[in-house]
């Protein structure tokens, strides 16, 4: 079972862009994001009822530890796993001495390192896209998941992102300023990878420099295909919810007004019975 075929690129893509990830996607790491993310993480966590020992939740595909922050707050241990060693750096860094921490290299071919039923919660956030089969990975999360506890995965798009919905494209226009693509000046063009990644780009149009693979209209995360192997492999869905991203730049009084009208993202989660 082989998550990633390019796993040499997308080691040495995430290698390259760890140390400056978090100030890289303000899509993630603004407190919009993360409130709503904290909500959906706590309401998972109950469905699991009360327990005598703090769970042990899996961040799999932890990168900058966004999961593992919000997890260990919450009062679980974790194990933080990721394919890109600098990015466990990062992690180690931020939370130094917790011992409720454990942190796991990934192979990028499965999950063979963790044995069936370890975790109470199993956990990933924007992964899934960067991976080939992705679908195997489900698998193994709901393997590797013990009875009782859950699977969640969250921040990939829903199937209305593809749509073309006009009402998300009139979020859009609205809720970006015209100006905001000058805002973060001209520094990009003095960068050498801003030219490498246009020429990768024109020999490969879906060469991604931080290893995206799912991200096409006519390629992407299919949720329908998740939720069945959810099921196939002893889950039951109990969350399955479309939700407005708030991106680091947008209007927070237009965003306000149309969250409940369009979405671009989805999150799951289901308890394995």
């Amino acid at each position: 079972m082989k998550f990633f075929s390019g796993l040499r690129h997308n080691i040495r893509a995430h290698n390259s862009i760890a140390a400056s990830y978090d100030a890289e996607h303000g899509e993630i790491f603004n407190p919009v994001e993360q409130d709503r993310l904290r909500a959906k993480l706590g309401e998972a966590l109950r469905l699991m009822g009360h327990r005598a020992e703090p769970a042990h939740a899996l961040d799999f595909g932890c990168g900058s530890g966004n999961l593992t922050a919000q997890l260990l707050s919450l009062g679980l241990r974790v194990t933080a796993a990721d394919v890109s060693e600098k990015f466990l750096d990062v992690v180690k860094k931020r939370f130094p001495g917790d011992k409720r921490l454990k942190l796991v290299q990934l192979t990028g071919k499965d999950l063979s390192v963790f044995k069936d039923g370890l975790f109470d919660f199993t956990a990933t956030y924007s992964v899934l896209h960067h991976i080939p089969d992705y679908l195997a990975a489900v698998r193994e999360m709901s393997r590797v998941t013990a009875k009782g506890g859950i699977v969640y995965i969250d921040h990939e798009p829903s199937q209305e992102y593809w749509e073309n919905d006009p009402i998300y494209s009139s979020f859009l226009t609205e809720a970006i300023p015209q100006n905001a693509a000058a805002k973060p000046g001209f520094s990009r063009f003095f960068k050498t990878a801003t030219y490498i990644n246009r020429l990768k780009r024109a020999l490969n149009p879906r060469y991604s420099n931080e290893g995206d693979i799912h991200v096409w209209p006519d390629d992407h995360v299919d949720w329908r295909e998740i939720e069945k192997i959810l099921v196939e492999t002893g889950c039951r869905v109990l969350v399955s919810e479309n939700y407005l991203l708030f991106r680091r730049g947008y209007r927070e009084e237009v965003y306000a007004r149309y969250r409940q009208l369009c979405s671009d993202e989805k999150t799951m989660a289901a308890i394995k019975e």
